[in-house]
């Protein structure tokens, strides 16, 4: 197999897909915007988000700088051991990681606060030009997360030819991501729910009314959050598969660079698949927007599976169990997803018991939506279990070390259509903008209505994308703890030591670190959520001294405006504050726990680690997404809908899945990852230096 050939076609397959973007971005720009109050509070926004990420990246640039400093000395072997060129590609690597991963985000950023005004403007004209517009501005960010994750992996892979190199580009990628999906989410929510609390519970006005003072903040958290930060979670996840299949595929090649090619080309087509399925996205006048996210998706997955299929017919050295592992991956994805909107969607029965169980009061709004959360966690957790059974049990005939390849490979099917996963996602707070803006810029009630049946869609696929976020981590993760046992082995070669070829759970180093392992998720996540409480209830006080103390703004008499930088200040000041401690809390953990316990203890961490994390994350997304689109549901005339019982007590209980769904839940799946990428770069020192290992 040539795999020069591959790396043409993948270089090619980002350049079409950077060309597209730009393509898309103009398109986006060209559209009309003329509203003046709209693009004054389009400019808030854009000045608000442009704030908080350059403080935001200040703070992160100085952490990745003392871990590269870190880098450079331990990994991947002490400097002083004589390997002094593997540390320092090793360094720039991590890096390099970080900063694609930096740059991705802030590309959505831009498109995302430059579509939003014209989402809301289109809306006057329908759902069509509204959706287009909404959508288009998301596939920007998806193109470029998926190229730039393409593009890094090749280029290290390419000057340096060796995979374990990758593993620093990749925790790059997770740690800027663990560390910006946690200050985005502790921005957004902090807003949202102090919005949320005074607004519409306390003073009964409207959601994005502009008397209220958090109201810029909420809409500034829309994107810092779940752009920025879902697109570093997200680019984190496709280098890491990419990573872990790596690392493994150069061990199995010989020499033939088959599977290495393998793992490139079915990249590439992926991305190619998502740039078909983007072009193909439409939504007729009267149509439905979420029907017409999810045809995106499965038109992306059945490119993507053709085009697979006729690359490993033409190309010698691919294997069709392969494909039937990246398959089975693919389809579970999807599996995951439409189990997930079963869930999440106000047109299905769970969140309309929740809406109904609203009418007796907050209690039973949280009761409901936990237990459902809880049970909606069930079909996901058994998907990733079947995809990963089928996976090793596919490819486990190809030879040794093929059955955990086939894993990683299940896990590269699954994100292969991450382009379109991430447009739909980015779609989501572009369209939660545009109602915003369409309400402040008084555009009419047809309007408001237009732009909340697009938002009402981009929750539900929002839920959705962090689903199958959430599934493809799973997968990544346990092709990582394969990483993990083959960099481990290597160390444990050199010192003379016994091999590991799995982890008992009966062995006491194993099950003292399952035990630690399986405690940090529920750690970290109530790390971040505290953080969104404290920070709540300091910008809960600000607006309630606004509303003292500005005359006539309750009244919202003419001229009158709230001062939306103090909530702004508040948010980005909090966040920052509380951005490093949870994920730094879960990285000493790990190095705590291997140099404790050894090799072994640490398999048991990543054990623990990755089913607890799991099913916290699913659960917490899930019962988010469903009280939210309870309250939307209730919003929209049912259950006797605006400013009734029903609708305080669902309010309470979006308030409280708030933090669930958009700061803790998908920021495990990251942390997820991050502890495994440690476990594996630091492999060699547990392996070396550990009390009981």
């Amino acid at each position: 197999m040539d795999l020069q050939l591959i790396y043409v076609i993948s270089f090619f397959s980002v350049v079409i897909a950077f060309a597209f973007a730009v393509y898309l971005y103009l398109w986006v720009k060209r559209q009309p915007t003329e509203n003046g109050k709209i693009i004054e509070v389009s400019e808030l926004i854009h000045a608000g988000a442009n704030t908080f990420m350059r403080k935001e990246y200040g703070v992160l640039a100085k952490f990745a700088g003392v871990a590269a400093v870190i880098i450079l000395i331990l990994l991947p072997s002490p400097i002083w051991e004589g390997n002094i060129g593997d540390n320092i590609a090793m360094a720039i690597s991590y890096l390099a990681g970080t900063a694609l991963s930096a740059l991705a985000g802030k590309i959505g950023i831009l498109v995302a606060t430059l579509a939003n005004s014209r989402a809301a403007e289109g809306a006057q004209k329908g759902i069509k030009p509204a959706f287009l517009i909404g959508f288009r501005g998301g596939a920007v960010m998806g193109l470029a997360v998926v190229g730039f994750s393409l593009l890094g992996v090749m280029a290290v892979l390419m000057v340096t030819a060796d995979a374990t190199i990758l593993l620093g580009f990749s925790f790059g990628a997770s740690s800027l991501a663990l560390f910006a999906k946690a200050g985005g989410g502790i921005f957004t929510k902090t807003a949202d729910v102090s919005a949320d609390l005074t607004g519409k519970v306390e003073l009964g006005i409207p959601e994005d009314d502009p008397r209220n003072p958090a109201v810029i903040a909420d809409n500034v958290g829309d994107n810092v959050g779940d752009v920025a930060g879902m697109g570093a979670d997200l680019f984190d996840s496709n280098v890491a598969a990419m990573s872990s299949a790596l690392v493994m595929s150069q061990a199995l090649d010989g020499g033939s660079g088959a599977n290495t090619a393998m793992v490139f080309c079915y990249a590439a087509l992926g991305l190619i698949s998502s740039i078909i399925g983007i072009a193909c996205a439409r939504v007729g006048k009267e149509g439905n927007p979420t029907k017409a996210l999810n045809s995106s998706t499965y038109t992306t997955t059945a490119v993507f599976m053709v085009l697979t299929a006729v690359a490993t017919f033409l190309f010698e050295g691919f294997q069709w169990r392969i494909w039937g592992a990246s398959a089975v991956g693919l389809i579970v994805g999807v599996i995951i997803g439409i189990t997930t909107d079963y869930f999440t969607d106000d047109s299905k029965p769970i969140v309309r018991k929740v809406a109904h169980a609203s009418q007796s009061g907050s209690a039973f709004t949280i009761l409901s939506g936990i237990s459902y959360g809880f049970i909606s966690s069930l079909p996901a957790m058994v998907g990733i279990a079947i995809s990963a059974l089928t996976a090793y049990k596919l490819c486990e005939p190809l030879g040794e070390g093929y059955a955990l390849f086939g894993i990683a490979m299940a896990a590269v099917g699954m994100l292969s259509i991450v382009g379109m996963i991430i447009s739909n996602d980015a779609y989501g707070p572009i369209v939660d903008n545009a109602r915003g803006l369409a309400e402040m810029g008084d555009l009419g009630e047809e309007t408001i209505r237009v732009a909340d049946e697009l938002d009402s869609a981009g929750n539900t696929v929002k839920a959705v994308t962090k689903g199958f976020a959430i599934g493809a981590a799973g997968l990544t993760v346990i092709s990582l703890l394969g990483a993990y046992m083959s960099e481990v082995n290597e160390s444990l070669a050199a010192l003379g030591k016994e091999l590991i070829t799995g982890f008992d759970i009966m062995n006491p180093t194993v099950f003292f670190g399952i035990l630690i392992g399986a405690a940090i998720p529920a750690v970290f996540s109530a790390m971040l959520m505290l953080g969104v409480d404290k920070n709540a209830q300091r910008m809960v006080a600000e607006i309630h001294r606004q509303f003292r103390e500005i005359a006539g703004l309750k009244e919202g008499k003419p001229g009158v405006k709230a001062d939306y930088d103090k909530c702004i200040n508040i948010a980005t000041q909090g966040a920052l504050k509380e951005l490093i401690p949870a994920g730094g809390m879960a990285i000493v953990a790990t190095i705590v726990v291997g140099f404790i316990g050894g090799p072994q203890a640490i398999g048991g961490f990543l054990l623990g680690n990755i089913v607890s994390g799991l099913l916290l994350a699913l659960f917490m997304s899930n019962a988010g997404g469903l009280w939210d689109n309870a309250k939307k549901y209730i919003e929209a005339g049912n259950e006797g809908g605006k400013g009734s019982e029903a609708h305080k007590a669902a309010v309470t209980g979006d308030t409280v899945g708030d933090p669930f769904k958009d700061t803790a839940g998908p920021s495990i799946n990251t942390q997820i990852t991050v502890v495994s990428l440690v476990a594996s770069l630091m492999s060699s020192l547990f392996a070396a230096l550990s009390l009981f290992g």
